[in-house]
């Protein structure tokens, strides 16, 4: 080995944890070495939540023009040159990119490029140079997972990576998979106007949501011409010289031009040398307590590496309060259950806090109450042309313990959400508050109004 490098702090893994990591720590006072193999911004900036929502924004720009003339616009639809979204979509984020490139030096990190390894609880080793640190985070992230005996050749059997480079939109697509990364790509490529079948093995599509979130955008999406198969498990797929030819359990057989494997992720862990250095792992995930420390002192984790929620901005989360903790500012601990989520599909969902399946099973059924707000009653909503609603779950005579809501462009009303569950906000505190006219945010307020025992627009 190269004489070591010293540092405060080493991170492992340049992506929305590492990299917020890194830079609060720097902010800190702190010495600190960012350890990348690929590109700093990780899976969300090129690979995940940017590319795909930028697609989605084309999409929606799709469907305008095909919907024009529902809003006195003569407008058509001619099709989608996929080389000018790819153009688009790798010009978002490039601008990204460049302005992440310039924090580090602004930051003063170092950055180092290569593939790390943990050589042992203070160690990081790349490429035969060994960095060291009073203080090492792993922040590597996570992959695209496939199922056992499934083959991916990134051309008719693809994951997320391929969908977002495809030069063409599939004429007929099999989305194997009905989570959150599953119905995403699936309303893009509706809307691109491919023929779309989801396939779930579970009873539902986004099974992590609240029961009525997903019986909505089942709904939509079958409006929307999708071929929907929950309860459906995989049993294999036959490359032919047209596509796939995809097998569901019972004999069902499904053919389309490419299956798309989004069975969710795992994490990346694997030849890392976390467990060689004492790391206690479960099924590739590293352990932590609440503070994110790992069973080797000095030693934490953040992100997709941690069991539990795998958002980008849950890292991002992490990352800022493992270098406080780091520093010794004693933060508040990140909890899952605090953390915002949203499916940027059409319709989108959004939600935060407690489903009213979890409440439930928390307090019991008879201490736990809902409330429904129908969009249909909300202006902005009606002038967007978008159904779906606001759900309220609560403690009686308590707090606000979750937000559901599926309807156009809701992802951007779920910050307010998330304050009113994180400051155990009662209805009738969040009843008296006052929401602007007309916008969507109205029937978050119109929603608590009712709660509160003030119905003026619904029948609570």
């Amino acid at each position: 080995m190269a004489e070591a490098n010293d540092f405060d702090l080493v991170v492992l893994g340049g992506g929305s944890g590492g990299y917020a990591a890194a830079f609060r720590a720097a902010e800190l006072g702190l010495s600190v070495a960012l350890i990348e193999k690929d590109k700093v911004g990780g899976t969300c900036l090129h690979y995940g939540c940017i590319p795909t929502k930028a697609l989605l924004h084309a999409a929606e720009v799709a469907d305008t023009a095909r919907d024009g003339a529902k809003y006195g616009v003569q407008s058509t639809f001619a099709g989608v040159d996929m080389a000018g979204v790819n153009a688009y979509k790798d010009g978002v984020v490039s601008r990204l990119y460049k302005g992440l490139q310039g924090l580090v030096t602004a930051n003063k990190v170092t950055l180092v490029e290569g593939e790390g390894r943990l050589a042992g609880p203070t160690s990081v080793d790349v490429s035969g140079t060994r960095y060291t640190g009073r203080s090492v985070v792993l922040a590597t992230g996570s992959h695209a997972r496939s199922l056992p005996g499934l083959e991916v050749d990134g051309d008719k059997v693809i994951t997320s990576y391929e969908a977002l480079t495809l030069d063409r939109v599939p004429a007929s697509a099999v989305v194997l998979g009905g989570g959150v990364i599953g119905v995403e790509f699936a309303s893009v490529w509706r809307s691109f106007g491919a023929e779309v079948t989801i396939v779930e093995m579970l009873p539902r599509l986004v099974p992590g949501e609240d029961e009525a979130c997903s019986k909505a955008v089942e709904r939509a999406f079958r409006r929307r011409g999708m071929t929907i198969k929950t309860g459906a498990g995989f049993a294999g797929v036959e490359r032919t010289d047209a596509g796939v030819t995809v097998s569901i359990e019972g004999g069902q057989t499904i053919e389309a031009e490419v299956l798309l494997v989004a069975v969710g992720r795992g994490p990346a862990s694997d030849g890392l040398g976390f467990e060689e250095s004492g790391v206690s792992m479960d099924r590739g995930f590293v352990t932590t307590d609440e503070r994110l420390r790992t069973s080797v002192p000095g030693v934490y984790a953040v992100g997709d590496l941690v069991p539990g929620l795998q958002l980008a901005h849950r890292g991002f989360a992490h990352g800022i309060f493992v270098a406080e903790e780091i520093a010794g500012l004693n933060p508040a601990a990140v909890e899952d259950t605090g953390i915002p989520r949203v499916t940027y599909s059409d319709p989108e969902i959004a939600s935060v806090g407690l489903t009213e399946s979890q409440a439930a099973e928390r307090l019991g059924a008879d201490r736990v109450e809902t409330f429904d707000y129908n969009l249909a009653g909300n202006g902005k909503s009606q002038i967007l042309g978008t159904q779906g609603f606001v759900k309220l779950v609560r403690e009686k005579d308590g707090p606000v313990l979750g937000v559901h809501m599926v309807g156009a462009r809701v992802g951007e009303l779920v910050s307010e959400a998330q304050l009113i569950c994180n400051w155990e906000a009662l209805p009738s505190e969040v009843a008296q508050l006052v929401h602007p006219h007309p916008t969507q945010s109205e029937a978050l307020g119109e929603a608590h109004l009712a709660l509160a025992g003030k119905p003026l627009h619904v029948h609570a």
